[in-house]
């Protein structure tokens, strides 16, 4: 999956992600670009235009949750299937989540990553991240096979 520079890589840029606002606003945009994801957050109230979305503080706080895990999953890189096993049986079992969802987000928190980090964020580190991005989501994807 990834070599150990890229690993390494990976997590030295992810300790200056700031988790609460890049989680926050990813899965915000998902929200927006995917209207569809919002059926599973029809509680969290008004996701009804993508101002509404961005500013709503259970989508930030939810976001941020997400985030924290992505950032435990990080130390795990070599067993990704292990380190969201529990997650996975939730999403699948419990909450019936599109496993979709998963690729989708990741997607969008490359975008956030490059939104917030410029050419900081390099097309080498954008590479890498894809790389962890799908490996979360087929990890989180896993539970469903």
């Amino acid at each position: 999956m990834l070599t150990a520079e890229e690993k390494a890589a990976v997590t030295a840029f992810w300790g200056k992600v700031k988790v609460d606002e890049v989680g926050g606003e990813a899965l915000g945009r998902l929200l927006v670009v995917y209207p569809w994801t919002q059926r599973f957050f029809e509680h969290f109230g008004d996701l009804s235009t993508a101002d509404a979305v961005m500013h709503n503080a259970k989508v930030k706080e939810h976001g941020k949750r997400v985030l924290d895990a992505f950032s435990e999953g990080l130390k795990h890189l070599d067993d990704l299937k292990g380190a969201f096993a529990k997650l996975s049986e939730l999403h699948c079992d419990k909450l019936h989540v599109d496993p979709e969802n998963f690729r989708l987000l990741g997607n969008v928190l490359v975008v956030v990553l490059a939104r917030h980090f410029g050419k900081e964020f390099t097309p080498e580190l954008q590479a890498d991240y894809q790389k962890v991005v799908t490996g979360v989501a087929n990890a989180l994807a896993h539970r469903y096979h």
